[in-house]
């Protein structure tokens, strides 16, 4: 996924009512811009860190910029637009990056299932296989020791997810959870089990009654963002 063209940087004064955000150009002007992540963005919100900006003018949009990605200390950049993961995930299955979802032949994206009146992000299919359900989960909360988390704020919607998927499962579907990892500074994926206790509760037990948990990480640059490498999901 390229931005054409690239970021534009800026500096972060405040986020504020979830979907908006203050900063401040390099050239000292400032504007209020759209945050497209509801969570509580836990590490890469600080007033004062360098962040990345897309300009999307037009008609239809109040704020002509939108936050893509977050520079920490060390330099590391994460990309904080939750509505880039299903891009992201879509085009790593098409191109053939992620071998465990490989060999379907037709993607139908936000495919309405199941008893408690759910959209999967993905629906992949191919005569004689069963249906593989996928939902794509954002992740770019971590902790020290290059461990990410997931999720940043209670997620009643992920626990649910998690239940229709072991439904599928029991009914001889496939069903996959993929973390999409929009940080390079993270070697596994853990429940937050501390911020939200039932989700990670759910997920372990999603996992028992056979729903695939995997994780794939990128590295976000101002330029594009690509999933490259899988790491490891740990649920102890």
């Amino acid at each position: 996924m390229r931005f054409d063209p690239p970021l534009t940087p800026a500096r972060l004064e405040r986020r504020y009512q979830r979907f908006l955000a203050d900063v401040r150009f390099e050239s000292g002007e400032t504007a209020t811009v759209h945050c497209p992540n509801t969570g509580s963005m836990l590490g890469v919100c600080a007033p004062g860190s360098r962040i990345w900006l897309k300009h999307q003018p037009g008609p239809a949009r109040k704020y002509a910029w939108t936050w893509e990605l977050t520079e920490l200390a060390d330099g590391t950049r994460v990309g904080v637009n939750t509505g880039r993961c299903n891009g992201l995930v879509r085009e790593a299955v098409e191109n053939g990056v992620i071998p465990l979802l490989g060999g379907y032949s037709s993607l139908t994206p936000e495919f309405r299932y199941g008893d408690e009146r759910s959209r999967i992000d993905f629906l992949l299919r191919h005569d004689g296989r069963p249906d593989c359900f996928l939902e794509v989960k954002n992740v770019s909360a971590a902790v020290d020791g290059q461990v990410a988390l997931f999720p940043d704020s209670v997620s009643d919607r992920g626990s649910k997810h998690l239940r229709e998927m072991s439904r599928m499962v029991a009914g001889g579907a496939r069903a996959v959870l993929l973390f999409c990892v929009q940080r390079g500074d993270v070697g596994e994926v853990r429940p937050a089990d501390r911020i939200d206790p039932t989700y990670g509760r759910t997920l372990r037990e999603a996992i028992a009654a056979g729903v695939e948990a995997i994780a794939w990480r990128a590295a976000p640059q101002p330029d594009g963002i690509a999933l490259t490498t899988e790491i490891p999901v740990v649920c102890p």
